[in-house]
């Protein structure tokens, strides 16, 4: 039997002040269940393993030579643990009070659930959208494209964010954010943890996808409340990270929604997938460029 109730997995890859605040907001539940952490350090050199040894003796360090990724860095930790269940748990986020303790009860009580997802904020209290439909080709056409910034109340863009609705209630929904969740230990088990083909990137997504699947429900608890700084760590590369995205997302409809359509029209659905990431990941990339052309023109 697991010595623990909960195994808490945190990857990170220079985050030292985001990881040190995140572990300080965990020091301060840890009465809320009986649970390990376990720190993943993809090759940092901003000396956040140092940080983790010296100032947080009870948590487990993994120091990695190499940068595995989201994806490999979790899957490393999780046949380490202690714990019956998993949290994965980004490095950049806050755990508030009474977070871990309405997650851990609603899953004693549901044995239905496979995956919860906690209400995420931003860093200024306003609402994350961490649970959303499975992506659809029109939402990604419109989101965060000039086409969504003509058209911002667009029906796609919408019900992808289920923005229709306030997020202040329970209910079941098709996935949830890999920023933090919570597994049920025998369902990841089960799931073979994360796709290692996601180097990171809808991870999240496809686990989501396998759980209901696999007959688990996963499920939104917004009386369970996480704070979450989007991108500390991608900000560092971010037309590495958007050539990454965009490939994680083509994984996606490759292997878990093209297989779902009749067979004939299988290859022009990979095509259409494949040509659409490729223009809206060169139209971000080329943004970027420009932005900090035009950045250097006016110093």
């Amino acid at each position: 039997m697991p010595d623990l109730d909960l195994s808490i997995t945190i990857c990170s890859w220079n985050t030292l002040e985001d990881l040190r605040a995140c572990l300080h907001s965990l020091e301060l539940v840890r009465d809320e269940a009986s649970f390990e952490v376990i720190v993943i350090d993809n090759n940092s050199e901003d000396g956040s393993p140092q940080m983790v040894e010296q100032e947080f003796s009870w948590v487990r360090l993994e120091a990695m030579s190499v940068n595995l990724g989201f994806t490999g860095g979790h899957n490393h930790a999780f046949p380490l643990r202690k714990g019956t269940h998993v949290l994965p748990l980004n490095s950049d986020t806050i755990v508030h009070a009474g977070a871990l303790r309405r997650l851990m009860a609603y899953l004693s009580e549901h044995p239905e659930a496979g995956i919860l997802g906690p209400k995420l904020l931003n860093p200024d209290g306003t609402l994350q959208y961490s649970c959303r439909r499975f992506p659809h080709p029109m939402a990604a056409l419109f989101r965060n494209t000039p086409l969504g910034k003509l058209f911002p109340n667009n029906p796609f863009t919408r019900d992808y964010l289920m923005q229709s609705w306030d997020h202040d209630s329970v209910a079941e929904v098709d996935w949830v954010s890999g920023a933090a969740f919570l597994i049920r230990g025998e369902l990841l088990d089960k799931l073979q943890g994360f796709d290692p083909e996601y180097f990171m990137f809808c991870e999240d997504v496809d686990l989501c996808w396998r759980a209901w699947k696999a007959g688990a429900k996963v499920v939104y608890i917004p009386d369970s409340v996480i704070t979450h700084a989007i991108g500390r760590s991608t900000d560092k590369a971010p037309n590495r990270m958007i050539g990454r995205f965009h490939r994680s997302m083509f994984r996606f409809f490759s292997k878990n929604v093209v297989p779902e359509q009749p067979l004939l029209l299988r290859p022009f659905s990979l095509f259409v997938a494949g040509a659409g990431l490729s223009l809206r990941a060169g139209f971000f990339i080329l943004k970027n460029k420009i932005d900090v052309i035009m950045r250097r023109l006016a110093r």
